[in-house]
């Protein structure tokens, strides 16, 4: 087990606590990043590439058929792997939950899938959400899901999180308060989406930001918190999911030699159900140095106490950390870089390898040594071409055009949509949440007049119902905000006025057939009169 420091080339500030990391075929990905996505990373997800001790993020663009998936901080993640590796199908992930930059929870599924890959390495992922039909979890984060195998079927089980407070028991003090979601497991079916409810007698309180592992029909959770008792008691429960034809079968049974711990990472060591804990706290104020590796097999789970790295006095003097598991025995943490204010970067990073070098190689670059001395060899002039591949999928891969770097993006704290637009403005980058329909991520903003540069003010600051800012959009009507209508009375828009509708008379038609007329004279028509008579 070692420890090593690595700098973070680009966008060190989209890494903090709550991210989580994916691992489609020894390729890493972050999601959750901090803040909403901008334009050089829409998707908000990023593949992160680890060599000769930095770490870069790359943006990632999903398929044209994925859904918008979220910066989710906390959610509850678990992998899919086909049973067996010379099956075709497809390796997935199960995102559930999780809280947004505004502070809103989530209570959908997403389904993660890795969907091309091109020849320079670049990725396109898939986002599909999955419908929910039945006893629907609630919204929540600081929970976990796993899956599990049952007589020739599979399903995911989630348990524990936390939430808010009901709506009927809310306040103006505890409007933000959390609490323990109840302790109910949750049973979902893969295929129908179909979720089912289940309450155990051995589970009794609520926990949160505790461990799950999973293997076959069974699931175990190691420790976690309890906001009702403000404790993390050393607990360990084994559930035991049988997926019977009619109704499946769940059983709770409590075991000795649990273990005190929350938000700890947990990464597999290869094929096996050989997991290693790495981090956490035991209590607020104290952080969990120790490290255990956890065997699950027929006979049940076995948790020994492993060697540590050689902790940092960074590592040691800081009162948090946070992380996630990069697969195959690695590990990346985060430290906020208290007290040191001369440095650029917000956090130091370290990445801690639990296997010996020469088994693990260069597992998050993803770029082996076997790998380079095949791209090392002459290739013959029939190998040089490449077939069915889109010109931008022929650059050079060493060539980082893509890397994605926050300094080319606004600033938009200064300037841009979460500017303070006037003394009494309403709008803040923390706590903003929709207000008109054409709202998604970003305020509705109107532009005043006033001056020869003009400036931009929220339309909700400015109090603009939403048929006014729809109609001032689309005309080309000049508008000045409360500050200046003062100044120029005889310019600011007036007020909409409802207009009668214009009458148009019907036009004649032209070609409309009229009676022939003849023309006689008098002494005609007196002639013609008595001849009838």
């Amino acid at each position: 087990m070692s420890l090593h420091l690595v700098s973070v080339v680009n966008s060190t500030s989209l890494i903090h606590p709550g991210f989580s990391l994916m691992n489609f075929d020894g390729d890493v990905f972050l999601f959750g990043q901090k803040g909403w996505p901008k334009r050089a990373c829409p998707t908000g997800v990023f593949n992160v590439r680890y060599k000769q001790g930095e770490l870069k993020l790359r943006p990632v663009s999903f398929c044209n058929d994925s859904c918008y998936l979220p910066p989710l901080r906390c959610p509850a993640v678990t992998q899919l792997a086909p049973e067996k590796p010379e099956s075709c199908e497809t390796e997935q992930y199960f995102i559930h939950g999780g809280k947004t930059p505004n502070n809103e929870l989530s209570d959908r599924l997403y389904i993660m899938s890795l969907e091309s890959r091109g020849c320079n390495k670049k990725v396109t992922l898939q986002c599909v959400e999955k419908e929910l039909v039945g006893d629907i979890p609630e919204a929540r984060y600081g929970h976990t899901i796993n899956m599990v195998y049952s007589h020739g079927k599979k399903a995911c089980v989630l348990f524990g999180g936390r939430s808010y407070m009901p709506l009927g028991q809310r306040t103006t003090e505890n409007w933000n308060s959390m609490t323990d979601c109840s302790p109910h497991v949750y049973l979902i079916d893969l295929d129908f989406g179909c979720c089912t409810s289940y309450t155990l007698q051995e589970l009794t309180d609520g926990q949160s930001f505790h461990v799950s592992l999973s293997r076959k029909d069974s699931v175990y959770f190691l420790g976690g918190h309890s906001l009702a008792s403000n404790s993390r008691p050393p607990r360990l429960f084994r559930l035991r999911v049988e997926l019977l034809l009619g109704s499946p079968a769940l059983s709770c049974e409590i075991l000795p030699f649990g273990l005190s711990l929350t938000s700890a990472i947990v990464t597999r060591l290869g094929p096996d159900y050989e997991f290693v804990i790495v981090g956490g706290y035991t209590s607020e104020s104290h952080k969990r140095f120790e490290c255990n590796t956890v065997v699950l097999d027929d006979s049940g789970i076995h948790i020994m106490t492993r060697e540590t790295p050689e902790w940092t006095g960074e590592i040691r003097q800081s009162k948090t950390w946070f992380g996630g598991s990069m697969g195959e025995g690695s590990v990346l943490m985060g430290v906020p870089a208290e007290g040191r204010q001369a440095l650029s970067e917000s956090n130091y990073f370290y990445i801690v390898k639990l296997r010996q070098e020469e088994e693990l190689g260069q597992t998050c670059s993803q770029e082996s040594t076997d790998q380079e001395q095949e791209d090392s060899v002459p290739l013959e002039d029939s190998e040089e071409f490449y077939f069915n591949r889109e010109p931008d999928e022929l650059q050079d891969d060493d060539v980082d055009d893509d890397t994605y770097n926050e300094e080319d993006e606004e600033d938009e704290s200064q300037t841009g949509y979460w500017v303070k637009c006037c003394l009494r403005c309403q709008v803040d980058i923390n706590t903003w949440v929709p207000n008109y329909s054409t709202e998604l991520n970003k305020p509705a903003m109107i532009f005043c007049s006033k001056g020869e540069e003009g400036h931009w003010v929220h339309a909700l600051c400015m109090d603009l119902s939403e048929d006014l800012l729809v109609c001032l959009s689309q005309e080309n009507t000049k508008y000045f905000c409360m500050d200046h209508m003062e100044v120029v009375q005889g310019l600011q828009t007036p007020p909409p006025v409802k207009l009668l509708p214009v009458k148009h008379p019907p036009m004649k038609n032209q070609h409309r057939k009229v009676p022939v007329k003849l023309k006689m004279s008098p002494a005609k028509k007196s002639f013609i009169r008595r001849l009838f008579e």
